[in-house]
């Protein structure tokens, strides 16, 4: 199978600004648009710069817009793309070589609602229970690998650099609603600040880069919901 590959490339040693180059690969239908980077990579031109890690879609490292849509390059199969494929970095993030974008605000966001287990109770001997039932509350939302496909899908991040953006929104979740952690009302007041769930315009372009098929926008309603109905004790 025949594909032109259509990268966007930069590097901010030699280019004023990004510009497109052209590639021409022989793939397998089944391959990956991950393998054909790295046959660029590895045969044509071993400037070209990107991240990619696990490359079975876990790590999330991969993510790039992929014929304008972001997705992650080791998931999406050369067949169900055509004979040319435009590759771009993700829009949003400061691009710091070809591919390869800053995440370090990404990660600044994701660190901000505190996405991690607290509880205020001294541990026991046992674990800490939950019911299926509290389980499946937040079930969905720890699916997120962190990829940034959700954030920079967002025509609000592009604007605003204060949002705190989807992803971020989708780790507060996770644990805003599970039942063994007492920091939700710590969240709850991140949510609630200028930056959080009110700048989100329910556009679902969220939910439809998401590579894990988190229900991101519904579980951004969902935090929204808890603040107008619970706002008297955050």
């Amino acid at each position: 199978m025949d594909v032109t590959l259509r990268i966007k490339r930069f590097n901010p040693e030699t280019d004023v600004k990004p510009h497109f180059e052209e590639y021409d690969v022989q793939v397998e239908p089944t391959e990956r648009v991950l393998d054909a980077l790295n046959w660029v990579k590895w045969h044509v031109d071993g400037t070209l710069t990107y991240r990619r890690s696990c490359a079975h879609g876990v790590c999330g490292s991969d993510a790039m817009r992929i014929n304008g849509r972001n997705r992650l390059a080791c998931k999406i199969l050369m067949k169900d793309l055509g004979r040319k494929v435009t590759i771009e970095p993700l829009i949003g993030f400061k691009v710091e070589k070809d591919l390869l974008v800053d995440m370090e605000p990404f990660f600044a966001a994701y660190r901000s609602v505190k996405p991690y287990l607290i509880a205020d109770d001294a541990p026991s001997a046992r674990e800490r229970l939950q019911s299926p039932e509290e389980r499946h509350r937040f079930d969905d939302t720890t699916k997120c690998i962190l990829c940034a496909a959700c954030t920079s899908s967002c025509p609000i991040t592009w604007t605003n650099e204060e949002y705190i953006g989807p992803a971020a929104i989708v780790n507060a979740h996770r644990f805003i609603y599970d039942s063994r952690d007492t920091g939700t009302a710590d969240r709850l007041r991140i949510m609630n600040a200028r930056s959080g769930v009110w700048r989100c315009r329910t556009v679902f372009n969220c939910t439809d880069a998401c590579p894990r098929g988190i229900h991101v926008t519904e579980a951004i309603e969902q935090v929204k919901r808890t603040l107008l109905f619970e706002h008297e004790s955050v």
